[in-house]
């Protein structure tokens, strides 16, 4: 196991580095946000406003899921408004 002060600059260095990394490929073809929660991941191993961060981003991304599966749903049982494609052909 690394000394304590290594280990915090180290995953200092490699957390901002993946961040620094998924910001510029938000830009740039690329990785952008995998790179950015990996960069937080490596981070939260350290530090506690990155932990806090993670809960943070984990409960948003479960309500934003929960709000595009009611849509979703809603959407596909619509009533059918008729066929679409009679109504061109006739």
């Amino acid at each position: 196991m690394l000394p304590r002060p290594l280990r915090w600059v180290l995953v200092a260095t490699v957390g901002c580095a993946l961040v620094v990394a998924g910001v510029v490929f938000l830009v740039l073809p690329g990785p952008g946000l995998p790179l950015i929660l990996l960069g937080l991941l490596v981070l939260a191993t350290e530090f506690a406003w990155a932990e806090a961060t993670l809960h943070r981003l984990r409960r948003g991304s479960s309500s934003a899921t929960g709000l595009v599966r009611q849509a979703a749903t809603r959407i596909l049982r619509r009533p059918d408004r008729g066929d679409s494609d009679a109504k061109m052909r006739g």
